[in-house]
Formats: C-alpha cells, structure tokens, sequence
C-alpha cells in the first residue's frame, strides 16, 4: 500500500508540471497574437525584408514598402522631375526629396495612387490595405481618437518632439515619412506619415489617412489627390 501511495503522489507531482508547462506555453502563445511583434519576416521582389506585427486578426508588415519593381518583376517608374510628377495619371514613385540613399531603408518609397491600385505592389501572398482594412485596425485599436498614440513609433528619433501620446502598444510603429504633394514638392518629413489604400474614391481621388507629431489621434482620414506620394503597408492576405 505505502508503494502505491508513493507511485500516486508521482503521478501527481507529473501531472502538475506539465499543467504548468501548458499554462505557460499557452499564455505566450495568447501574447503572440495579443499585439506582440510577430518572428515573421517576409521579402519583396527586390529582396527587401520586412518584420511583420499581428495586430488582432490581421498580420502588418512593420515597415513601409520599399520596392522599385511590380511583384512580376516590372519595374515601377520612378520619377524625380515635380513637373511630370504632377502630370502623372500612371504609376510612379520617389524617394523622399529624391534621396534614396537617406531615406529609403527608415522611411519606404512614396507612391502614387496609380502604382497603388495595380495590385502588384505587394509580395505574393499579401496586399496593399484597403480602407476596410485600415477600419478593421482602427476599430480594434479603439478607434480614430486614440489611434495615433497607439501606432506612432515613441520617441523623438524619427517623430518631432513632442510626438504627442505615443505609445505604439499596436506594435505598429508607425513613421513620419512626409509626403510628396499634387505639385511635386516634398514637405512634412519627421512631423506627419501618410499612407494610401488601394480604394478609389472619385475620378481624382483615392483614400488615405495620416498621423501627426503633435496629435494622439487619427489627423487624417479621407480623400487625398492620386498624383500625391504617401507611404504604403501591406498585409497578409
């Protein structure tokens, strides 16, 4: 009998690390898809790699686009001159201020909303969101009026002081990549991040929302001309 007792209170003792064991494989597996930055990492045509952040059900790319080719390989126009830029009614991209080698790898390329609606930006398997896409991460982050803080990047190393309400508790890390304007002029680097969808919505126009420096929540979200440079984020399809 005192052999039996034994071999149970081993069992038991078996028992109760393993059920610890679970517990602990089991809530870092909720954290992992609670927010935290996802180990992925995927690559464009150019052999650009980008890590990846799982915010809710949706999977982000960490970092803005940065390619120079289409993902079959075509490649995108690039356009530097401010008097063809604003004549585009065909996709284009640039570097801010028309220097790759500084802002590129921090920032991403700025693309008009032509190359945008192609289909064509992102690597196999992911795509250019979409507004529904982009309300789909705004409703679940808790909406526009805190938005902002919970995507922008901390700190003043990139965002221009005092970068208001900045958390970044999405993982989302947002950047102040700036814009290149309908006239083909660059403006807002370090202040304000833009960033198309691929929804049309007029003739001229395409969506798009931003974030500010100075602002914890969404400071734009709405219609912006189709010849303007604004960042771009992909996520898995």
């Amino acid at each position: 009998m005192k052999k039996k007792t034994t071999n149970w209170i081993f069992l038991i003792m078996i028992l109760g690390v393993g059920m610890i064991l679970f517990s602990t494989c089991k809530k870092s597996d909720d954290n992992n898809t609670n927010n935290d930055p996802s180990p992925i990492t995927v690559s464009d045509i150019d052999g650009n790699v980008y890590h990846t952040v799982i915010i809710g059900n949706q999977t982000w790319m960490l970092e803005n686009l940065r390619t120079t080719k289409y993902n079959d390989g075509t490649s995108i126009p690039l356009v530097t001159d401010s008097t063809e830029w604003k004549n585009l009614t065909t996709p284009g991209y640039c570097w801010y201020n028309n220097e790759g080698a500084t802002f590129k790898n921090e920032y991403g390329g700025l693309y008009n909303w032509y190359s945008v609606k192609t289909g064509k930006l992102a690597p196999s398997g992911w795509h250019v969101a979409t507004m529904d896409d982009w309300y789909t991460l705004f409703i679940y982050l808790g909406g526009s009026p805190v938005v902002g803080g919970k995507m922008k990047e901390t700190g003043t190393l990139h965002w221009t002081s005092p970068n208001t309400g900045a958390s970044n508790s999405s993982g989302f890390t947002a950047l102040p990549g700036g814009c290149r304007l309908t006239n083909g002029i660059f403006d807002y680097i370090g202040k304000n991040g833009y960033w198309w969808s691929t929804t049309d919505i007029t003739i001229g126009q395409g969506w798009s929302w931003g974030l500010a420096y100075n602002r914890v929540e969404s400071s734009w979200t709405g219609a912006y001309f189709k010849t303007g440079g604004l960042s771009v984020r992909c996520l898995k399809d």
